[in-house]
């Protein structure tokens, strides 16, 4: 059977909206239940005259298009790699096909990681010696231990193609008017150009690795003075940045094709700060997008602020993670619903892309050089080699294992607050629409595609795929 609807699928031109009898697919996780991401219905389009009010209903729209996904994914630090590295063989591949297989796990295609040390790293480091301005003794051999290993493992897992983004947390110390690479700081004007060639070194430097590099943020978390790695900016000084240093240098460099996302930090000043950057014309030049976490406040919709300002501006939830870290806490089922909750809100307002942070910690939560623990998708007790799967991966699955790079999002609806919803259309024409239930209540619902409909079931605190 399941083989017949990927032939209709495949067979259906894309814009053709559901007919008689066409079948739709249903997996689902739920808590109380056994249910993660299984296969659990096959339902089939009927005629069923009009919608109710009196119907719980999730209406599909294909005929309208929006943005293309470009993947979504999790970051290869070096905390997740040390972990990774402490794992028997059998749990390392098992890990590999968890995210990177997506018939057996949750097909994941985009990927993040850090230039130089951040909070997930065992401790501080720079690719330079102190004072080396030329940059001549700058090296990446601090990562072929750990980092640069599971990078290349992750791109086989993936099929030999990951979308691979960069971010730096802090300059080297002697860049920066406080001396440190922790505690904030600013980046000194005098080494805006130097800095600006270390990106470049970092991106040759992973390419000779056989490491593609897609592209890159200006600065992780701009505007936040942390105890870790940091760097402060105001949207000036990035605007500025941007313009004057960094994009000349990768368009003089070769690399004006890398992917540059400014800002890379949270909602709440989301808008002001892409405005900033985004209504100089010298600066968003060598823009390609926006990248928010979503750290602090939800505030959904000053992504759709951005999008409606800046239309042909791509946007990307660029890390996110749940903390503080407790083993004891790490079967609630309030953080996948955390995960669904975010991934629907910042598709349904333009975003391309999703990225988690780490894609594996330890039974601490780390390792963290800063005690910054947190969680993550999938958790490895190093002490017996096992992994502990939290149900965000389950809820992240959903959405990744399905929904593949080139999907364009469709217009869905649904008439019932707790119902949230989402839908893409697939390179291949398949659909898919992801709706997730908050609350309490069962609901049957209807499936409505203009005209013909299909009846299934919502249950409480889950989320369905449902694929035809």
């Amino acid at each position: 059977m399941k083989r017949l609807v990927l032939m209709i699928c495949l067979l259906v031109p894309a814009g053709v909206f559901a007919q008689n009898g066409q079948k739709v697919l249903v997996y689902r996780t739920a808590a109380q239940t056994a249910l993660r991401l299984t296969l659990t219905d096959t339902l089939a389009f009927a005629d069923f005259g009009q919608p109710l009010e009196t119907q719980a209903c999730v209406f599909i729209d294909p005929q309208h298009r929006f943005q293309t996904l470009t993947g979504i994914g999790g970051a290869l630090t070096d905390a997740s790699a040390e972990t990774f590295a402490r794992l028997p063989a059998k749990a390392q591949e098992a890990l590999l096909k968890a995210y990177y297989d997506s018939t057996s796990g949750i097909g994941y295609t985009l990927a993040r990681t850090h230039i130089g040390s951040c909070d997930f790293s065992s401790g501080s480091y720079m690719y330079v010696k102190d004072g080396d301005t030329a940059l001549s003794t700058f090296s990446v051999a601090h990562d072929e231990q750990y980092r640069i290993p599971l990078i290349k493992r992750a791109i086989a897992a993936a099929g030999g193609h990951l979308t691979l983004f960069v971010s730096p947390w802090t300059p080297p110390v002697w860049m920066k008017d406080n001396h440190d690479l922790l505690h904030g700081g600013h980046l000194l004007p005098q080494y805006y150009q130097n800095w600006a060639n270390y990106y470049v070194k970092f991106i040759r430097a992973y390419e000779q690795e056989g490491i593609p590099i897609w592209g890159l943020t200006v600065q992780n978390e701009p505007m936040a003075k942390q105890k870790w790695e940091s760097c402060i900016y105001s949207a000036e000084q990035e605007r500025d940045f941007i313009k004057g240093y960094l994009g000349p240098t990768l368009q003089r460099e070769g690399l004006g094709d890398l992917k540059l996302m400014a800002w890379d930090h949270n909602r709440d000043l989301l808008y002001q700060r892409a405005s900033t950057v985004l209504n100089d014309p010298d600066a968003a030049k060598y823009v390609w997008g926006i990248g928010f976490h979503w750290y602090v406040r939800d505030l959904f919709d000053n992504v759709a602020r951005v999008k409606e300002s800046f239309p042909n501006i791509n946007l990307m939830l660029t890390e996110a993670c749940l903390y503080p870290f407790s083993w004891a806490k790490l079967n609630d089922w309030v953080w996948g619903e955390k995960y669904g909750t975010s991934m629907i809100h910042d598709f349904n307002n333009g975003a391309v892309g999703w990225t988690d942070w780490n894609i594996l910690l330890d039974q601490n939560g780390g390792p963290n050089h800063v005690q910054n623990f947190c969680f993550a998708p999938i958790h490895a007790d190093t002490r017996d080699g096992s992994l502990h799967y939290m149900n965000s991966y389950y809820y992240i699955g959903h959405f990744s294992r399905f929904i593949r790079p080139g999907a364009n999002r469709i217009s869905v609806s649904t008439n019932r607050d707790d119902l949230l919803a989402t839908g893409f259309i697939n390179p291949n024409g398949q659909t898919v629409v992801v709706v997730m239930n908050t609350g309490v209540k069962k609901y049957s619902f209807k499936l409505w595609c203009k005209g013909k409909a299909a009846t299934t079931t919502s249950l409480p605190h889950s989320i369905m795929t449902m694929v035809y």
